[in-house]
């Protein structure tokens, strides 16, 4: 038998993971009892919808993660558990937070999903961008980026810590998305590289934009939130915007490093004045003396205290070995 009769029995293989995968849809709630009903109908049908066409496997699914709500969040997922058989959670023993439950549900869904998407479950991430993100996932992508096409109706006071947030984060050289939020589909591969990163403070936004995998964007608008309120104060989101600069970039620490040196330089400076000041008959007494040592001692502490941080803070990040979410109960 000759090759060409070996190449032309040879079976035709297609990669399923690309062009149907295993779907599983993530998505973290915290007291969202009063949208949940309609997130789970909108996702289901289109699940189903993508499922009847072909274009993902029959046993992909929706996972949902409980954040240590105190409403009737859980028991209403268990109920929808019952009744919709794509329905599966995952309840965390507290609040982690928001980047935390993410991640849960990522690494808990880590072996039975071809590719995950993570969105909010209060509806303001459209759902029919879910389509997009399977188009470009097909085409070989293993990260694609949900970016806002608008910011939604959220105060001006928002939009300007969102915008100098970005700002912050790439004038310090830390690489970020801009307008992404955690709504963004990645590949089993990425996952399996998630699962490497062992750090408490979690940043989602910046770990997956310093992967490296080949990745796409889809803008996708943002709607009103179908009922009830925000659950992102300020504080949660300053919290995550020093999560982000101190997860991703030392500036800030080589900035106080920088400073106290210039405060060094600007007290050798005055100590110039003092003494030219000295030989000119023109020095208020006691003022040297008193002025110059808090101006040199400070400077010098500063600097040294900046230098020492530079290491603390690498020790910092690598040395906590806490658990970053605690499972309390699943429904599969």
């Amino acid at each position: 038998m000759t090759n060409d009769d070996l190449n032309r029995h040879e079976p035709i293989v297609t990669d399923l993971a690309r062009t149907r995968p295993r779907l599983a849809i993530v998505v973290p709630c915290f007291n969202e009892e009063l949208v949940i009903q309609e997130t789970v109908r909108r996702l289901v049908v289109i699940l189903r919808d993508l499922r009847e066409k072909g274009q993902i496997a029959s046993e992909s699914f929706l996972y949902f993660v409980d954040d240590g709500s105190i409403d009737n969040t859980w028991s209403t997922l268990r109920e929808l558990n019952k009744s919709e058989r794509e329905v599966k959670a995952l309840k965390l023993s507290r609040n982690f937070g928001h980047q935390n439950a993410v991640l849960a549900g990522l690494l808990t869904v880590r072996h039975r999903a071809d590719c995950v998407i993570s969105l909010d479950a209060d509806l303001q991430h459209d759902e029919q961008a879910i389509y997009s993100f399977l188009d470009k996932y097909r085409q070989g992508a293993d990260i694609v980026y949900g970016i806002r096409r608008n910011p939604g109706n959220v105060p001006i006071s928002k939009k300007l810590f969102s915008s100098a947030f970005y700002w912050l984060m790439s004038s310090m050289g830390a690489k970020v998305i801009k307008d992404h939020p955690d709504y963004r589909l990645i590949s089993a591969k990425v996952l399996d590289t998630l699962a490497d990163y062992k750090e408490v403070n979690v940043f989602l936004r910046g770990i997956f934009a310093n992967m490296g995998f080949k990745s796409e964007v889809v803008y996708f608008d943002v709607h009103e939130r179908l009922a009830g309120t925000t659950h992102y104060s300020w504080t949660k989101m300053i919290g995550l915007a020093l999560d982000g600069v101190t997860s991703f970039t030392v500036a800030p620490l080589r900035m106080i490093a920088i400073g106290g040196v210039l405060i060094t330089l600007g007290a050798l400076a005055i100590s110039v004045f003092i003494v030219v000041s000295a030989l000119r008959g023109k020095v208020v007494p006691g003022w040297a003396s008193t002025v110059l040592p808090i101006y040199v001692l400070g400077g010098l502490q500063i600097m040294i205290i900046g230098l020492v941080a530079e290491y603390i803070g690498k020790i910092y990040s690598e040395v906590k070995q806490r658990p970053r979410f605690i499972s309390e109960q699943e429904l599969s």
